[in-house]
């Protein structure tokens, strides 16, 4: 049973799912999503006020501008993709705090948020900027 505890409480520390999200950044909350996808995904459909560093680009260099005293939620296309995860470990590599959402881009809409970009969903709800 302590093992089932522990691989529960792992889960919750280290994911995040898009109620949670939701919530936070509504409750200003000190975190930055990061979608971990290629530019051309982030431009197409995005959470709102995400930020954008492809996986793959992620090192020193182009993470030197990012403040490391805020949670990163790093998120891709949904369940399919492992952009999300790949981004995660990286940035814990380079120092960061880090969560991943649960579901990506795909479960963030299902629950009926907005998204922003070419094909941006107006989505039923909608995050207030507290910046």
């Amino acid at each position: 049973m302590e093992a089932q505890i522990k691989h529960y409480e792992n889960k919750l520390a280290f994911e995040m799912d898009p109620s949670d999200l939701f919530e936070a950044l509504n409750n200003g909350e000190k975190i930055v999503v990061m979608d971990a996808r290629r530019t051309f995904g982030y431009e197409k459909e995005h959470i709102p006020n995400a930020i954008n560093i492809p996986h793959r680009d992620m090192n020193l260099e182009s993470t030197k501008h990012l403040d490391k005293d805020v949670l990163y939620v790093t998120y891709c296309d949904g369940i399919g993709c492992n952009a999300s995860t790949k981004g995660a470990l990286k940035m814990l590599r380079l120092g960061f705090k880090v969560k991943e959402l649960i579901g990506g881009l795909e479960w963030w809409k299902l629950d009926g948020y907005a998204t922003e970009g070419s094909e941006g969903a107006k989505g039923g709800l909608k995050i207030e900027c507290v910046c």
